[in-house]
């Protein structure tokens, strides 16, 4: 059964589809469909650990050839400690905060993601800071530190997915905020 074959467009019809996984997809690239097969294959821990072993791999073979790696080595910044629930802060300007970024776009694991830009430079309120998740790749509940959630600041979706209506926190390190005192 597709999709659309009934004559009255609902949901319900589409439900046990979708989940058995025979629900028709639109078209892929031969490129997505590959990063899908190989993404869906690798556990958490087994990703975390190409990612490291990939960036480790380019910075070392730029050096060898003397070419720039695509990001620079991620430089250091004063961390902003002791942030809690009702601070205001400053998150810093989208350059300070690549420059922190491995090539993998990450600092210390935590993703920066386009979709944050245009926070970077505002003044904000802190959420409160996270000390457990629950991630959902590998479903545990796992501890953090450095983590801050900001008040009004939520995806609304990615470029890649498109919209979503979900609407979670942001994860912000701490290192890409200045507290305003």
């Amino acid at each position: 059964m597709k999709l659309g074959e009934s004559h009255v467009k609902c949901q319900i019809l589409g439900l046990q589809p979708m989940a058995q996984g025979n629900a028709e997809v639109g078209p892929q690239s031969l490129r997505r469909r590959l990063k899908l097969v190989i993404r869906r294959r690798l556990t958490p821990k087994m990703e975390r650990t190409i990612k490291k072993h990939t960036n480790n791999l380019v910075v070392w073979f730029s050096r060898l050839t003397g070419r720039q790696e695509r990001l620079p080595p991620p430089k250091t910044v004063a961390i902003t400690t002791g942030l809690k629930a009702g601070d205001l802060v400053r998150v810093r300007s989208k350059e300070e905060i690549q420059a922190t970024l491995n090539y993998w776009r990450q600092l210390k694991g935590c993703t920066f993601m386009a979709e944050m830009g245009p926070y970077c430079g505002t003044t904000q309120r802190v959420l409160k800071p996270m000390e457990r998740f629950v991630d959902e790749r590998d479903l545990r509940a796992k501890k953090c530190t450095g983590i801050i959630l900001l008040e009004g600041a939520m995806c609304q979706g990615t470029a890649q997915f498109g919209r979503c209506d979900r609407s979670c926190f942001f994860f912000w390190r701490e290192e890409w905020l200045e507290k305003i005192e």
